[in-house]
């Protein structure tokens, strides 16, 4: 009796650990080479220079220190903001990868023409990740956006 238990029951604890161990896997947000430097960004959104966040679908480029290597991309969204990382994700940074807006509405990789929607950072064509974002905190009475890792 005790053996038919334990053979019924190894199996079933094989399935569990083995969806317990792939569960706990951390979703890889760029290729390995993707640059890791510090982001720490404060703008004034009150200044001339950041008049386009003023409204919905709005976006600018930063290219400030600390702002990673190739600068962010900054959206105003109905909910807020999306701060992303101007390096393509998918792809191990060269001299044609550094992401741009088109049209005021897609995120372009200029080496290979993989596109994002601007506004969610969903990937359209040829890439399956995500470009990277960062968090960010808006305090709407001063103005002021700040922006980290």
């Amino acid at each position: 009796m005790k053996r038919k238990i334990s053979i019924l029951l190894f199996p079933i604890l094989l399935i569990f650990s083995s969806l317990n161990l792939h569960s706990c896997n951390s979703r890889e947000e760029t290729v390995s080479c993707f640059p890791n430097v510090p982001i720490n960004v404060v703008l004034n959104l009150n200044l001339p220079a950041y008049y386009d966040l003023q409204s919905t679908n709005g976006y600018i480029y930063v290219n400030e220190q600390q702002c990673g290597t190739r600068g962010l991309i900054v959206v105003k969204t109905t909910n807020g903001f999306k701060v992303y990382d101007r390096n393509a994700p998918h792809i191990c940074p060269d001299n044609n990868t550094t992401l741009v807006v088109e049209n005021n509405i897609k995120i372009v990789c200029p080496k290979d023409n993989a596109s994002w929607i601007l506004i969610t950072g969903e990937p359209t064509n040829i890439a399956q990740i995500a470009p990277k974002t960062y968090r960010y905190n808006f305090d709407s009475t001063s103005g002021i956006l700040s922006i980290f890792d």
